[in-house]
């Protein structure tokens, strides 16, 4: 019997790779550009203005102290105000693109319960970029027609905000209420400021009562722990820094109004006050919110700036050890910290501009 004998053949397999497995990069910068700044407009949110506000603040503290104690350098007063200024049209700028390219991203943060309150932060910023200018008296054409065009945007705000929450099913203030809600107190207070240093009285008293009335209730509401403030997020409790921001911009508020530090302003001086001494006795409340650097740590610098401005007021009106010791204390606190969280920024930038998932997860508190 014959055997049968196969051949053998060889089979070769051939595998190419079409596809690159390394991610494809770019070599030609005009590529990249265009992505680096919609990503940059995607992240952005009205937050980033605690930034410029806390500069804006810091020039006008350095205005103030240079106009009271002649030897201090006015030429840091010229520079933080430059600074002041070149940050507030750069975000103005980037924010006012994400408005044209992003729309529907500007429409969720004013939807929501927390980022819509921080849309009143670029005209606190433009208005206290204002009172801070050495280049502008209060009485010229120039500055009142800014003023009006700063102040517009916090009124149309209030309509929307303040009316909502005695007319929308939805948007009880017992529901909304969280401590982001002080920022449209100060924007009122800081325009009342703004009104009663060009001599128009009665439209600083309208804009006064506007924001006081309103602290009362919001504060109100917070104290008594409902709902809606046990839906604020931890990363931002910095922002429990506007508790004191409120009555310490009413001080300086009310002293222009009246023309001197009298007890009104004396009394939301101390009661600003007591509510700093209040939280710095709890530090815990801010330890989970430190863990990692955020822009909410941006909070931390303005309130102190504008309890620093009350205490020069009244340590100007008081003239004695104790009110100029405070005076010393707040001024140097408010530099320090202002230092501190520039130098943190500036080492944290690349975690600076990542899209904030506090601010896109939720519309509302009862969404949740």
């Amino acid at each position: 019997m014959e055997s049968l004998v196969v051949p053998c053949q060889q089979i070769q397999i051939k595998i190419d790779y079409p596809i690159s497995r390394k991610k494809k990069r770019y070599t030609n910068l005009t590529d990249a550009e265009p992505i680096v700044l919609m990503s940059v407009l995607s992240s952005l949110h009205a937050g980033y203005f605690r930034i410029s506000l806390s500069l804006c603040s810091q020039a006008l503290l350095w205005k103030t102290m240079v106009h009271l104690h002649s030897d201090l350098p006015s030429m840091a007063s010229y520079l933080l105000w430059y600074l002041a200024l070149a940050t507030q049209v750069s975000l103005c700028l980037l924010y006012a693109f994400k408005c044209i390219f992003f729309f529907d991203l500007v429409k969720e943060e004013f939807s929501h319960y927390i980022g819509v309150n921080y849309l009143y932060a670029p005209s606190i910023s433009c208005l206290l970029l204002l009172q801070s200018s050495p280049l502008l008296e209060p009485h010229s054409v120039l500055y009142q027609t800014l003023f009006w065009l700063f102040a517009a945007p916090v009124l149309t705000l209030d309509t929307k905000l303040y009316g909502q929450w005695f007319t929308t099913e939805k948007r009880f203030l017992s529901i909304m209420a969280n401590p982001a809600s002080q920022v449209s107190v100060i924007a009122n207070l800081v325009a009342a400021r703004g009104a009663a240093e060009m001599g128009w009285r009665e439209c600083a008293l309208c804009l006064f009562s506007l924001g006081m009335v309103h602290y009362l209730v919001i504060f109100v509401t917070l104290y008594q722990r409902l709902p809606g403030g046990n839906n604020f997020p931890t990363t931002l409790r910095p922002v429990f820094f506007l508790f004191f921001a409120a009555p310490a911009t009413g001080s300086l508020a009310w002293n222009y109004i009246s023309g001197t530090f009298d007890t009104v302003a004396k009394m939301l001086f101390f009661l600003s006050l007591f509510i700093f001494v209040s939280l710095v006795c709890r530090p815990t409340l801010l330890k989970k919110s430190i863990k990692r650097f955020n822009v909410a740590w941006w909070a931390y610098s303005f309130p102190i700036t504008f309890l620093a401005l009350d205490s020069v007021q009244y340590a100007q009106e008081v003239k004695n050890h104790v009110a100029s010791a405070l005076m010393f204390i707040f001024c140097s606190i408010s530099v320090l910290i202002f230092l501190g969280v520039m130098l943190l920024t500036a080492a944290n930038s690349k975690r600076l501009l990542r899209r904030d998932p506090v601010l896109w997860s939720a519309t509302a508190p009862n969404d949740r």
